[in-house]
């Protein structure tokens, strides 16, 4: 038996020792502190005082937690009168993006017709578009119609540039809808809207979740078209009031700290609220058969 064991250990060959998994294990870590160092640096300037940022012990670990910098943000007017508008453009801006989006996709998936396939490519290419390039057209227009420093532009070009993107996965989403279903529903007396919002959109939910999620992300924290379309202190977004919100003398480092972490939690919740749809969404389509 003894002599079988040995024959065993000598016959089997040992396995080269992979260095790779330990080396992409130190590679992700040192990313992951990368990443994660902003962060860190913003949490702690939101509990420390101005003076103690200034004299360099950002990166210290606090002894006391000083949490009037959130008192601030949170007494402060023109942070609550940036949070609504900021509200009021990413949430009828999400709303009609995605409506819009479902509308064409649904039409580019189940009912093409002659130039379907040229006309869907055009609106998809919109997501490719540098934005820099309109803005003086945009503003002229604008300014034209009287509608400079007023939240009505941020709602429309947002609208206008999530239309490309919901379109694309909504088209690609109800492709993989079955023609059963709306032919059985078609066949049952359904017309063509009933077929989309009681069979397609119900299905649906995943797409809808991803499109909730990055487009009121990415709405909540545009900073571009609210400095070029807006003037007034009254009219900016968060995005904007975070870099004007200063100290008396100086940049109030730990007050534009707490405002970042009160600014993430709208976001925040929109995640945590759509999770579960949200992560089916991103996967949806990784595994056929």
């Amino acid at each position: 038996m003894a002599d079988a064991q040995i024959l065993d250990a000598v016959e089997t060959p040992r396995k080269p020792f992979n260095p790779w998994p330990a080396v992409i294990f130190v590679v992700l870590v040192c990313l992951a502190v990368l990443f994660l160092a902003p962060t860190i640096g913003v949490l702690l300037s939101s509990v420390k005082t101005t003076r103690d940022i200034a004299l360099g012990e950002l990166w210290s670990i606090p002894t006391q937690l000083y949490l009037g910098n959130f008192a601030e943000v949170l007494n402060n007017p023109a942070v609550h009168r940036y949070l609504i508008n900021t509200l009021l453009v990413a949430a009828p801006a999400t709303a009609a993006s995605i409506a819009l989006g479902v509308l064409t996709g649904y039409v580019f998936a189940k009912m093409p017709f002659r130039g379907s396939d040229l006309l869907f490519l055009a609106i998809v290419s919109g997501m490719f578009f540098p934005p820099q390039v309109i803005l003086i057209p945009l503003f002229r227009l604008f300014n034209a119609v009287g509608l400079i420093d007023t939240l009505w532009p941020l709602i429309f070009i947002h609208t206008a540039m999530g239309i490309p993107i919901c379109t694309l996965l909504m088209r690609n989403f109800f492709a993989t809808v079955p023609n059963a279903l709306r032919e059985a529903a078609i066949l049952e007396g359904a017309n063509e809207w009933q077929v989309l919002t009681k069979v397609a959109l119900p299905l649906s939910l995943p797409a809808l979740a991803v499109l909730a999620t990055l487009q009121f992300t990415w709405i909540w924290n545009d900073f571009l078209w609210p400095l070029i379309f807006t003037q007034s202190d009254e009219k900016r977004t968060i995005m904007l009031g975070l870099v004007n919100l200063r100290g008396q003398y100086s940049v109030a480092w730990g007050v534009q700290g707490a405002l970042s972490l009160i600014a993430t939690l709208p976001t925040l919740v929109v995640f945590l609220f759509f999770q579960r749809y949200f992560i089916k969404g991103m996967t949806m389509g990784a595994v056929k058969g």
